[in-house]
């Protein structure tokens, strides 16, 4: 499919040639040069052949990380990103020679076949081959401790502290080329910060404050105060309902239910559709 999209990329460029030297009577006479049929999967591998387009590439095995990478020096194109990259460091050297960025799990290991070569090392073994190196994760709650994962490349492995925050703040910026904009602390770039209690890397930090693009987005002492106010305005909603349940008469009022709307598959049978 690439060599397609490369010969793909070359009849565009001699229709574009061929137009040019047209002259512009012959074109509106309709005797000017076909163009080549507009095809989206070879215009999007062009793109990344002409390094327009990054390749973000889910990954575990070696050998599979391998084979791409063998791919792209072929072809010329440089792989931007394998993500989860379980056994990247069997191959951290061979990515680090080629220019890719890996996106790992922390400490995930053995929860499926073919991660069952997985270390908690990986991180570190990664960053000491000078990959640019991120954490991530897919489950959304681990997702918003991402300073505790940054944690473990210190654990395992001794990376740095600085060099460990970097995980889930700065590299992640490098790896979606938005370094520029965000992930540091910087005249310029977009101030999204987070106010932790404690250093960032321990257990016991909590995020006293966010900020996103300048905007406060959270304040622990305001969240303190609005859960005050909707805990009187709770007691207050409460009181009104048994006041007027009083005042009218035991049984009077109806709870409140929830209208549970029905979701329909192709199998349902209902008094509606039979």
């Amino acid at each position: 499919h690439f060599i397609r999209a490369r010969e793909y990329g070359q009849s565009q460029l001699e229709y574009r040639a061929k137009l040019r030297s047209t002259k512009r009577r012959d074109i509106k006479e309709g005797r000017g040069p076909v163009a080549p049929r507009v095809d989206l999967e070879l215009e999007t591998l062009l793109q990344i052949l002409n390094e327009e387009r990054f390749v973000t590439c889910h990954s575990y095995r070696q050998d599979e990380i391998n084979m791409l990478m063998h791919v792209a020096d072929s072809l010329g194109f440089r792989l931007n990103t394998f993500t989860h990259i379980l056994e990247g460091y069997k191959v951290a050297d061979k990515m680090a020679e080629h220019g890719a960025g890996g996106s790992s799990f922390s400490d995930w290991w053995a929860y499926k076949y073919e991660v069952k070569d997985a270390i908690p090392y990986n991180g570190a073994v990664l960053h000491n081959q000078g990959v640019i190196t991120a954490f991530n994760s897919d489950d959304a709650e681990m997702a918003r401790r991402l300073n505790q994962e940054a944690a473990k490349a210190y654990k395992y492995g001794r990376v740095p502290e600085v060099e460990a925050l970097k995980f889930v703040t700065l590299n992640p910026a490098k790896l979606l080329h938005i370094d520029h904009k965000t992930g540091s602390l910087k005249s310029g770039k977009d101030a999204d910060v987070v106010v932790w209690s404690d250093h960032p890397l321990s257990i016991n930090a909590k995020a006293e404050q966010t900020f996103v693009e300048g905007v406060r987005c959270f304040d622990v002492d305001r969240d303190l105060e609005l859960r005050e106010a909707m805990r009187r305005e709770r007691a207050r909603l409460t009181n009104k309902m048994y006041n007027a349940e009083k005042s009218s008469g035991a049984g009077s009022l109806k709870r409140p239910s929830e209208r549970i709307q029905s979701h329909y598959h192709c199998d349902t049978l209902t008094d509606e559709n039979r």
